[in-house]
């Protein structure tokens, strides 16, 4: 067995408190000025007893997690569960943890747990793992396999080319009005097809304030940026109080207009969208959630939850999803998994194709497949659940997007287009007539 992952730092807030029944009473009736007598009352004040959190938050515990719960958590209780700080705190990060809970293969291990990417799986996302299906698709997702070992001809440790982006350390200046800011490098699952796997979990891009200043120094000197998205790692495993601090010293700058979140956390460690948390994000609005979403198995009651207080509290949610051979490269699963995003008023965003990062052989499918499920959902569903299927240009090109061949023949007069159901129509469209 290879040697534990160092825990990483304690994420201490907090927790989020109902108000009591005495704290009413004394906002209705306050003690009055000293040397005047006190309100006496006349018939006894009815105060409705707080709600527990969990029940406001949280749909009950499944029976099935239940006995997860017991079984490897024994002595845990429902509260836990719902707390993410304990959540974090109980990753699976060891192999000896990990192959008590999933039995692991002969191909399920690492070469070199120094150089690539940890292992770390939330007890909640473990919970969804069925142990008796070896190939199941979220196992897949984030237990380690041999095809990490295999280097291509054609990857790279940093296929986009960040590093030489990168103008000052953990900020990445691609495109003209936008920036990305990495927070962190902690994840609290780790998703083997990672486009960071170089850096994050390694330690290299702490969250540090002597270092976001750097970054957030740069912003304010560049007055064409208008768009900050704040990345990583996972920037919502910061606490409040830290993230809140990044929020509002980017909302001091007068041409940042927009500052967007990428995160899985809704997915995979949902107890960490609290109503204390979601209230702080809503200060800083205009707010965007770009959420990381890989197979419709991720759709569970607790990430409905999650979502639904993001979206109550006027949060845009879109969605991110890479393509993943043997995961989700189907029609019926692509659109069983938009689908479900957007019940839980997730806007299908970008699919991704796999980038070509170091090991990730064994997740890339052939653009060709990528084009067949568009193909495959366009006009047999909502144009809202269509997501852009887009290649992120290695090299640091940017994402180019991708789409099916609708177009055919131009007469002079016309434009021959196919559509959904492969039938032909003609758009008046006169070419210019040559002088």
């Amino acid at each position: 067995m290879h040697k534990a992952e160092a825990p990483a730092e304690p994420l201490i807030i907090d927790d989020d408190e109902p108000p009591s029944s005495r704290l009413a009473i004394d906002t209705l009736y306050p003690a009055p000025p000293a040397g005047q007598p006190a309100i006496q009352l006349t018939r006894p004040v009815f105060i409705l007893p707080a709600r527990k959190t969990s029940s406001l938050r949280y749909p009950k515990l499944s029976p099935e997690t239940k006995a997860f719960q017991k079984q490897f958590f024994p002595g845990s209780t429902a509260r836990d569960w719902h707390d993410w700080q304990w959540q974090v705190r109980h990753r699976i990060h060891t192999y000896d943890r990990l192959h008590q809970i999933l039995p692991l293969g002969p191909d399920e291990c690492l070469a070199d747990h120094a150089v690539q990417l940890p292992l770390s799986i939330t007890p909640y996302y473990a919970g969804l793992i069925p142990k008796d299906v070896p190939d199941h698709p979220l196992r897949r997702c984030v237990v380690p396999t041999a095809g990490e070992w295999v280097k291509m001809p054609c990857e790279s440790d940093d296929p986009l080319g960040e590093d030489h982006q990168s103008p000052v350390p953990g900020l990445v200046h691609r495109y003209p009005d936008r920036v990305l800011f990495l927070l962190t490098d902690f994840c609290s699952t780790y998703c083997r097809y990672c486009t960071r796997s170089r850096v994050v979990g390694h330690g290299g891009i702490r969250a540090s304030r002597a270092r976001w200043e750097k970054a957030i120094a740069y912003i304010a000197a560049n007055a064409n940026v208008r768009d900050v998205l704040l990345s990583g790692g996972d920037p919502l495993t910061l606490s409040d109080d830290r993230l809140e601090w990044v929020l509002s010293k980017l909302r001091q700058i007068p041409h940042v207009e927009i500052i967007r979140i990428g995160t899985k956390v809704p997915a995979v460690l949902p107890q960490r969208i609290t109503p204390k948390l979601v209230k702080m994000l809503k200060k800083y609005h205009p707010l965007w959630l770009s959420l990381h979403f890989t197979h419709p198995d991720e759709c569970t009651p607790d990430t409905r939850a999650a979502c639904a207080l993001l979206a109550d509290a006027g949060i845009p949610l879109g969605s991110q999803t890479v393509l993943l051979k043997g995961i989700n490269d189907s029609v019926p699963v692509m659109t069983q998994l938009m689908h479900g995003l957007m019940k839980m008023r997730v806007r299908p965003y970008y699919l991704y194709q796999c980038d070509p990062i170091t090991g990730s052989g064994h997740f890339r499918t052939a653009i060709a497949q990528g084009l067949e499920i568009i193909r495959g959902m366009r006009g047999f569903t909502t144009g809202y659940a269509v997501p852009t299927y887009v290649v992120d240009a290695p090299g640091g090109g940017g994402k180019i997007p991708l789409m099916p061949d609708y177009g055919g023949s131009h007469t002079n007069d016309n434009l021959v287009l196919t559509n959904y159901e492969n039938r032909s129509f003609t758009y008046p469209d006169p070419m210019p007539v040559q002088g």
